[in-house]
């Protein structure tokens, strides 16, 4: 009415419009759509001429002044184009009512299909444009990787290639990053002008792909090695990095963690920003995927672990399958990360399941616990019964690896006498076969556990199979000379007489000078004010014979007081005479969250107490205590003077 009253020569118009449409158009609907559009050109060519006021009254929207000869829109009336109103409705014509339900029934096919027949079948009888033919495409790669068959190519096929290729520009971004992806895993020939053609659209469109579209054309492109696919996946990368605060989903952070090899260390640090800002979203498989992607990588975002921890404690019981706790183990392990009451967790969810699990499995957690340092006693209680109870189905490297993780967290069993007895069993029939690097990793935990037979030393001594050891190993030949020196001492040591076999002189020299932390430094200082002015009688970092550094040697008197060691070649000790070890046991030297030294460290007490040292043990979490140098003193002369009381004691 408004519009009547300002505008009386377009009502007038307006009434005989009226009067037409209600004798040619019975339904009201069309009539008033009609006569909408009609008269939205009236009034905005009427609007240039009318007063302001009256414009203002209208809907106090700006005009644009247009010249009479062409009728123009005003800004304000948004929906007015140049199809006119009324022909809207006939959008709806039959043909588009058929292609709706044509595309709806072949769609309702594609997820129903269970074979890659049953896709073709659908695209034959139903056919449809360039999108359903990149919805066939993609649905039967799909089911032929799921069903592990052959991409042959057939007409079928090549029919949908020639309708997505002939109306490439009218399918969807998402369906168009699908088939290129579904090509590449075809592997259509490089000179195919179709995979050309969709390559070069994928190209146009990057700048409109959504980042969950971006992250899938990274992920599919990330094993392809092709100059254009190069540049597809550098051009996804570079738009993906500047839009990555456009990354709202879960499954896109974590698609991008499992292929992380192309990306940038900028573009990796940003997704883990984003993940650690969706760390609560996420759910345990899409946690598992992300951590044992860190892990292999050995990226350890401390911020970003503990955040991902933290959630994943909060997950059912149903969410804690096995192998997603020893992924996760792996992934721990490998980054050397520690969450005690998630490690727990995990140990008490997979604990029913220790019968059922691999051999394998069972190696590669209890590997995995060991890098840790974490002992859990009654898990490794029940890796041991899982290997007596199926010990013939272990192969020799899978018990030898079981072997090494209890001896670095020194593990003896309740039932050691059985698993031994199993253990050595199954040596006497594969130990020559093995490997030389891993059969001396093998003998060594035997060492460590107190097991090796002189029959499993004398041979690894042999000067031919050392040279074959340090050889295998360039870059490990320090630690492998290292352990064989250990071998040989075990065999002069704990096993004197059954042999005549000297070490080779090779493992007595060693290039590689120790490095001294800033507990070491401070002890010498202290046992340098122990000895006052008599430093001839404290010797300081001694490399021994036994391949065991000591950090200070000292001789004393029956009334403990420190004396000069023999000169020349003498070596016989005076009267009464001790020889006094002082080692310093830091934090590395013990399991997590435990009091306990570590099979390596174990051995090396056992080695220096039979070559005659009485030791003085000094454990971190009492030396680091101290805070003065009186302090220091005094706490050294009480600890020398106990080793020597539970010494004489023996």
């Amino acid at each position: 009415m408004i519009l009547i009253r300002h505008f009386p020569a377009s009502a007038a118009i307006i009434s005989v419009h009226v009067k037409s449409f209600h004798q040619s158009c019975p339904s009201s609907s069309t009539m008033a759509s009609r006569l909408l559009s009609r008269y939205a050109h009236l009034l905005c060519r009427a609007s240039s001429q009318a007063p302001g006021s009256a414009v203002a009254s209208v809907s106090r929207l700006p005009m644009t002044v247009t010249p009479p000869v062409e009728v123009q829109r005003t800004e304000g009336w948004p929906q007015i184009s140049k199809r006119f109103m009324h022909e809207k409705s006939s959008l709806a014509t039959d043909d588009a009512v058929w292609d709706q339900t044509s595309f709806s029934k072949v769609n309702d096919l594609m997820k129903k299909a269970t074979v890659p027949e049953d896709v073709l079948q659908a695209w034959v009888e139903h056919g449809g444009d360039a999108n359903m033919a990149a919805i066939s495409l993609v649905k039967w790669t799909q089911l032929v990787r799921k069903t592990k068959g052959d991409f042959k190519m057939d007409s079928r096929i090549n029919e949908m290639l020639d309708t997505i290729s002939a109306q490439v520009s009218k399918v969807w971004n998402y369906s168009l990053v699908s088939t290129l992806s579904s090509l590449w895993i075809i592997k259509i020939p490089r000179n195919d002008s179709r995979l050309l053609s969709i390559e070069q659209e994928v190209l146009w469109r990057v700048r409109k792909l959504t980042c969950k579209q971006l992250a899938f054309l990274v992920t599919s492109a990330a094993d392809r090695k092709d100059q254009q696919v190069a540049l597809i996946l550098s051009t996804a990368l570079k738009h993906l990095e500047l839009r990555t605060t456009e990354i709202i989903d879960t499954k896109t952070v974590t698609d991008l963690f499992v292929k992380p090899h192309h990306l940038s260390p900028s573009l990796k640090q940003k997704v883990e920003d984003k993940a650690l800002e969706l760390a609560e979203s996420f759910s345990a498989e899409e946690i598992r995927r992300i951590l044992l992607s860190l892990g292999i990588q050995s990226r350890r975002n401390v911020p970003l672990l503990r955040a991902l921890s933290y959630h994943l404690i909060q997950k059912p019981s149903s969410d804690f399958t096995p192998p997603l706790i020893l992924d996760l183990a792996f992934a721990f392990g490998k980054l050397n990360f520690h969450h005690t009451q998630l490690f727990q967790r995990m140990v008490s969810e997979l604990m029913p399941h220790v019968p059922q699990l691999r051999p394998s499995e069972v190696t590669r957690f209890a590997k995995s616990l060991t890098f840790l340092k974490w002992l859990n006693i009654p898990m490794y209680e029940a890796l041991t019964e899982h290997f007596i109870t199926n010990r013939a189905q272990y192969r020799s490297t899978e018990f030898c690896n079981l072997l090494m993780a209890f001896a670095r967290l020194y593990f003896l069993p309740s039932n050691k006498d059985q698993f031994f007895t199993e253990l050595h069993s199954l040596l006497d029939k594969s130990i020559s076969d093995l490997h030389p690097l891993l059969r001396t990793d093998m003998v060594w935990s035997l060492c460590v556990l107190q097991q090796a037979n002189p029959s499993y030393i004398t041979p690894i001594l042999e000067p031919q199979y050392v040279a074959k050891v340090l050889e295998n190993d360039k870059s490990g030949a320090e630690n492998y000379r290292l352990k064989l020196l250990h071998i040989a001492t075990t065999l002069s040591l704990e096993h004197p007489g059954s042999s005549d076999l000297e070490p080779p002189s090779s493992l007595l020299t060693s290039s590689v000078l120790p490095t001294v932390s800033p507990m070491q430094s401070s002890l010498r200082e202290s046992l340098q004010s122990l000895v006052g002015e008599r430093t001839e009688a404290l010797h300081t970092g001694v490399q021994t014979p036994y391949g065991w550094n000591i950090d200070g040697e000292l001789l004393i008197d029956c009334d403990n007081k420190p004396i000069n060691w023999p000169s020349g070649d003498d070596q016989s000790l005076p009267a009464g005479a001790r020889r006094i070890a002082f080692i310093a046991w830091e934090f590395p030297n013990f399991g997590v969250k435990s009091k306990d030294l570590l099979g390596r460290f174990v051995m090396m007490r056992r080695h220096l107490q039979l070559s005659g040292y009485t030791l003085v043990e000094i454990p971190y979490y009492e030396f680091l205590e101290l805070k003065t140098a009186w302090q220091k003193l005094a706490y050294l002369k009480d600890k020398m003077g106990k080793a020597v009381a539970e010494d004489m004691a023996k």
